[in-house]
This record gives C-alpha cells, sequence and structure tokens, in this order.
C-alpha cells in the first residue's frame, strides 16, 4: 500500500539530494578545493560532503521503498524522518547562531531537510 506522505518525502529527499551534488559540487565542494586551506582540513571537509551526499541518497531510497510500498518499517522512516529533522536543525543553529542577518536565504538547506522529516513522521502518524 502506498503511503503518499512518506512517498512525498522519498521524492522531496531525493531531489534534495540532486541540488546538493550538482549545485552543491559548483558551489561549494569546488571552491573548497581551490582554497588555501590546510590539505588535511580541506579533503577532510570534501569527504565530509561526499559522505552527506551518500546519505541523501540512501535515505531517499529508505523513504521511496517504505512509501510506494516495497517493504514496512515504520522504524526506518522514524530514524531517517529524525535525522533530517537533525539535519534542518543544525543549519538552523548554524545560521541563526553564526550568521550575519539575512542568513536564512543565503544558507536555505533547512528549507528542504525540515520538511521531508515532517513528512516522513506525518506518513506515520
Amino acid at each position: 500500500m502506498t503511503n503518499w506522505f512518506v512517498l512525498s518525502a522519498g521524492i522531496l529527499a531525493g531531489i534534495t539530494a540532486l541540488i546538493h551534488v550538482i549545485a552543491g559540487g559548483k558551489d561549494i565542494a569546488r571552491p573548497l578545493l581551490a582554497g588555501s586551506v590546510d590539505e588535511v582540513v580541506k579533503l577532510t571537509l570534501y569527504a565530509c560532503w561526499h559522505l552527506v551526499s551518500v546519505a541523501l541518497f540512501l535515505s531517499s531510497i529508505a523513504l521511496l521503498g517504505h512509501g510506494a510500498g516495497f517493504y514496512n518499517s515504520p522504524e526506518t522512516v522514524a530514524f531517517v524522518s529524525i535525522m533530517w529533522l537533525m539535519f534542518g536543525a543544525v543549519f538552523l543553529v548554524v545560521t541563526l547562531g553564526f550568521a550575519n542577518s539575512g542568513a536564512l536565504f543565503r544558507l536555505p538547506q533547512w528549507a528542504l531537510l525540515v520538511p521531508v522529516g515532517l513528512l516522513g513522521l506525518w506518513g506515520l502518524a
């Protein structure tokens, strides 16, 4: 049976993962690699960027599988949804705590992360 809320969360998660890889590669990863930061710091951050890519894509697949009815794992949906909410919370805390005014729109990642988490949890309710 299709769970439209979880399926929607999975689709939005997949779109977010694609945006992360395409736009993030251009706007974040390339400038990071071209920067003058210490090589260990630079490569660690670059590896972390790729770890996030993996987490976004795999969690999208998990949400899509449950949402489309290929398997039933509310625990997985809950875990992934809470993870996305926490990712969004990290961006909100960093943005509000460390960035200049107007940063909510300069660092808008939270606006995609939070809805994925909320849709996933809503689908479990």
